[in-house]
């Protein structure tokens, strides 16, 4: 929902001014730092998912298994995640992968400086490759202590932001780009969340793919659930169940008699291997 990174408020000021399960192992020909490593098979869901602030309890989840939604994103960390997480546990992400639930960790890392709204972490010049490290390093660990396995994929969240400041585009991308490189280093596949206008299209249109994540989350409130006929992008780019597309945002929704609002995701793209 829109109060999961930022404030309510923020978030859409920000957009204002910016502008079923498989095995495969897709999406990752051209992640360079991937090829001398066997990787686990990835695991990857096509169909609905959900997002929310939040993790929902176990009971809620239990309740909300009914084939409509089959996966939800997780917030695993960072320091500009805007929800406690008292759900969140080793033993709740074991549980509800038992019930089928497939699970998308989502890492709320620095965000650029040039930025519209204050967090806590914000990214420059002179700190982007080694704050990336080093959140890297700190994502790993937490989906880790989780339960979610080497070759599981992160998904590193980043805001709208003026992607025509060249020195802050320029920043963020290295930023994105040392994330990535030490998840790789850890067996862990690399995502990344943004806006179609904004920090998504730096990520999809930048010349240098280096480093650069291999599954792209973006946000387009068109309310269409499809990875596809809104795909702003070359048809080529992100292929072989590489996409996921938030299409709804603050839908509350009551299924089994529980209530919650959540953002609505088109999924076909590698979630967290557990169990």
């Amino acid at each position: 929902m829109s109060s999961h990174r930022m404030s309510k408020k923020g978030r859409y000021i920000a957009w204002a001014t910016a502008g079923a399960a498989v095995v495969a192992g897709a999406g990752i020909a051209a992640q360079t730092s991937m090829a001398a490593t066997t990787w686990p098979a990835q695991r990857t869901f096509t169909g609905r998912a959900f997002d929310t602030c939040t993790a929902p309890s176990l009971t809620a989840m239990k309740a909300w298994h009914t084939g409509f939604y089959g996966a939800a994103a997780v917030y695993i960390g960072g320091k500009n995640r805007g929800c406690n997480q008292p759900n969140l546990t080793a033993s709740w992400v074991k549980s509800v992968s038992t019930l089928g639930w497939k699970l998308i960790p989502l890492y709320v890392g620095a965000q650029p400086s040039c930025q519209t709204g204050s967090n806590p972490e914000k990214l420059t010049a002179t700190n982007a490759a080694s704050l990336g490290a080093t959140d890297a390093a700190d994502a790993v660990a937490k989906a880790s202590a989780l339960g979610m396995k080497a070759g599981s994929p992160i998904y590193l969240d980043m805001e709208s932001y003026d992607i025509t400041n060249a020195a802050c585009n320029k920043a963020t991308l290295t930023y994105v780009r040392a994330f990535d490189k030490a998840l790789h280093a850890k067996t862990y596949r690399t995502g990344f969340y943004g806006f179609t206008s904004s920090s998504a299209k730096a990520i999809a249109t930048a010349t240098d793919k280096t480093d650069l994540p291999g599954n792209l989350w973006y946000a387009l409130w068109d309310k269409v659930n499809t990875t596809t006929s809104d795909w702003p992008w070359g048809s080529t780019q992100f292929t072989g169940h590489s996409r996921a597309h938030q299409y709804m945002v603050n839908s509350k929704e009551t299924i089994g008699g529980v209530t919650i609002t959540v953002d609505r995701d088109a999924w076909d793209a590698p979630v967290a291997i557990t169990g």
